[in-house]
């Protein structure tokens, strides 16, 4: 039986992983964020300009191409997708589970929003772009 840092260690080996300061630069480029953080995180903490919340319970109905319930607009299966949690370990599983449904660029971001902070990156108090 394989622990949890087996596991975060294999899923990791499979997705790009790339650092919050990459970030504003590959949004620029036409790359999408999601924001895995709970609500309750989000309210305290602020959230990323431009990155989509979508709760991680969610995340694959929400993005599946093939599903009644895929959020619209939303990536292609070869778009570029990082995902975000707190510190970067929910959103590598998150970012593994994506490249099973087809997500041949899904990745995620080192450190999550702690890496965004001190990276000195911007907050906003409201969410840009949210789906439930």
């Amino acid at each position: 039986m394989a622990g949890i840092a087996t596991v975060l260690e294999r899923a990791r080996a499979g997705i790009p992983r790339i650092a919050a300061d990459e970030l504003p630069d590959r949004l620029a480029a036409g790359a999408w964020l999601i924001d895995l953080r709970p609500w309750e995180v989000r309210r305290v903490t602020g959230h990323i300009p431009g990155a989509v919340v979508i709760d991680r319970l969610v995340l694959e109905w929400r993005l599946d191409p093939s599903g009644s319930h895929r959020m619209r607009p939303g990536p292609g299966l070869h778009d570029e997708v990082y995902l975000l949690c707190n510190e970067g370990f929910a959103s590598s599983l998150a970012a593994r589970d994506l490249r099973t449904l087809g997500f041949t660029r899904a990745g995620d971001v080192i450190d999550g929003f702690a890496g965004w902070c001190r990276a000195g990156l911007p907050t906003l108090p409201e969410p840009t772009r949210q789906v439930r």
